[in-house]
Formats: structure tokens, C-alpha cells, sequence
């Protein structure tokens, strides 16, 4: 069964420590993608992909200095893309997912770890639908992105909140 994100329902989002005071969570507006899983095989695939460009802290002159070279360098580099390579399951639901993470032109193996899934036929739409979360953590200096570091952390956590549709 494959399945499309939803639009309106999905959202990317990056955590980290700034100067210690505080956890700061940003997020990317425009996140689309496919899930493909055969839950009975315990096998599936996903393909993520996010615009950098609709990064979204609430503050405009932030926005643009993330979307500056020292960080997402938006204008050579417009998305950064998730694309699996292996489903590992815990009974019939996805426990973790293995892929290649691509942000900046640098591919780098992760885990998304599931921490939640369900399908069923949504309530409204009247169609069958499956969501989940992941996360996973990178050092953002592997991705040509550390400026600042260590003040304001290496250490970011990635989560990808996805509901989607069966095509």
C-alpha cells in the first residue's frame, strides 16, 4: 500500500540548545513525501523531501539567516530529503526506519526511531490513512551547518510528524 503525505498535516521540525538557556524547536512549512509498507511482509519504503525554503521560526530576520550559507544555504541547496533503505518492525508497526539523510549536498546514514503509528479509514475524508512520528538526532557540523557550535548545540533533533493518504 502506498501512501501520500498530507499536505496540511505533515511537518518537519528541528530541536536544539540555545547557549544553554533554552530548547528551541523551528520547523520547515512544506514537507511532501511517500510511504510504501507492507505490514503483513514487515517491509516498507519512504521518501521524504523538505523545502528549506519554507523554514518557519515565527521571526522573518531569523528566517533569512537560516536560510543563509552558514546554515541551510537555501538558494544552492532547496531541499533536504530522506529516502529509507530499511523497516524494522515491532509486531505489525513500523519500530524504526534506516535511510540516507541528505542535507546541504551531505548524505549521512540515520535511524528515524517510530514513535508513534496508526492507519485506519480517516474519520472525515472517507479514505484510509496512516500517521506516524520519527525522530532522529544528528550533529548538525557533519552537514556543513555548525556555525556557532558548541553556544548553540551541535546536538539537533529531527522530527517528521506524517499523515497521509492511500493512493
Amino acid at each position: 500500500e502506498t501512501y501520500a503525505f498530507d499536505a496540511n498535516h505533515t511537518v518537519a521540525r528541528f530541536e536544539y540548545v540555545h547557549f544553554g538557556y533554552s530548547n528551541q524547536i523551528q520547523r520547515f512549512d512544506k514537507t511532501t513525501g511517500k510511504v510504501t509498507i507492507d505490514r503483513a511482509a514487515k517491509t516498507g519504503s519512504v521518501d521524504v523531501t523538505i523545502d528549506t525554503k519554507s523554514i518557519n521560526t515565527g521571526v522573518e530576520v531569523f528566517n533569512g539567516h537560516l536560510k543563509g550559507e552558514d546554515f541551510f544555504n537555501v538558494e544552492k541547496f532547496p531541499t533536504i530529503t530522506f529516502k529509507s533503505t530499511a523497516f524494522k518492525f515491532d509486531g505489525d508497526k513500523p519500530a524504526s526506519i534506516d535511510g540516507n539523510l541528505t542535507i546541504k549536498g551531505v548524505t549521512k546514514p540515520v535511524t528515524l526511531t517510530v514513535t508513534s503509528f496508526l492507519c485506519m479509514p480517516h474519520p472525515l475524508a472517507k479514505k484510509d490513512a496512516c500517521g506516524a512520528n520519527a525522530t532522529t538526532k544528528i550533529k548538525r557540523s557533519e552537514f556543513n551547518a555548525g556555525k556557532y557550535a558548541p553556544y548553540v548545540s551541535d546536538d539537533v533533533t529531527i522530527t517528521v510528524a506524517v499523515e497521509a493518504f492511500k493512493e
